[in-house]
C-alpha cells in the first residue's frame, strides 16, 4: 500500500484472475470481489492455487477498474473484497493500496474487505489499512479447517474490524 498521491496517473502493474459480481461468500452483503494474482504463502489445500503466480492472470488495467467501479455504483452492492492470491503480496501493495484509497474516496459508503495470508501484526501499519473496514488475516491451515466458520476457512484466521483495531491498537474481532 502507499499514500496514493498521483495514483490516477499511475499505470497499474498488478495482475488479477477474476472479478466476481454479486458475491455473497466473501464478506457481508452483496459484493464485488477482485481476485488478485500473487501469493507467497502456498498454503496446502488452498482453494485458489492458480492465483499464486505473481505473473499469472491478466494485467489490471483501466477497463478492469471501470468494471469494478460500475459494480460499486449499484446501490445494492455493499462493497468490494480483495482476495487472491494475496492482495498484500509485497509486489501488489502499491497498486492495491492506490486502488483501495481511490475506492474509499469515490465510494465512501461502500465497505472494503481484504483477505490476506499475512497476520494482522505484519500489515496493520500499511498506509492502505486506514481505508479497510474488515481484514481476514492469516494463512489457511488445512488441519484447522472448519466449514462452519463465517468468512474464513480455518480457525486460526481472524475476521478483524480494522478501524476499531487501529483506533485502540489491539485486535477487535468483527466476527468471533
Amino acid at each position: 500500500c502507499k499514500n496514493g498521491r498521483n495514483r490516477r496517473k499511475e499505470k497499474y502493474v498488478m495482475r488479477y484472475h477474476n472479478i466476481t459480481k454479486d458475491d455473497m461468500l466473501n464478506g457481508d452483503g452483496l459484493r464485488v470481489v477482485l481476485w488478485v494474482a500473487g501469493c507467497e504463502h502456498h498454503c496446502p489445500n488452498c482453494q485458489n492455487p492458480v492465483t499464486w503466480d505473481i505473473n499469472g492472470g491478466l494485467e489490471f488495467d483501466e477497463a478492469a477498474k471501470k468494471e469494478i467501479f460500475d459494480e460499486l455504483e449499484k446501490n445494492y452492492v455493499s462493497g468490494i473484497t480483495f482476495s487472491g492470491g494475496d492482495p498484500l503480496h509485497t509486489q501488489n501493495r502499491k497498486d492495491v493500496g492506490a486502488l483501495i484509497e481511490e475506492i474509499k474516496e469515490k465510494f465512501p459508503n461502500k465497505t472494503i474487505w481484504i483477505y490476506s495470508g499475512y497476520d494482522w501484526q505484519e500489515v496493520k501499519d500499511l498506509p492502505c489499512m486506514k481505508y479497510v473496514d474488515v481484514m481476514v488475516d492469516g494463512e489457511f491451515v488445512d488441519g484447522l479447517k472448519d466449514n462452519k466458520l463465517l468468512w474464513r476457512g480455518s480457525t486460526n484466521q481472524k475476521v478483524i474490524d480494522v478501524q476499531k483495531s487501529l483506533e485502540i491498537d489491539k485486535v477487535v474481532l468483527a466476527v468471533k
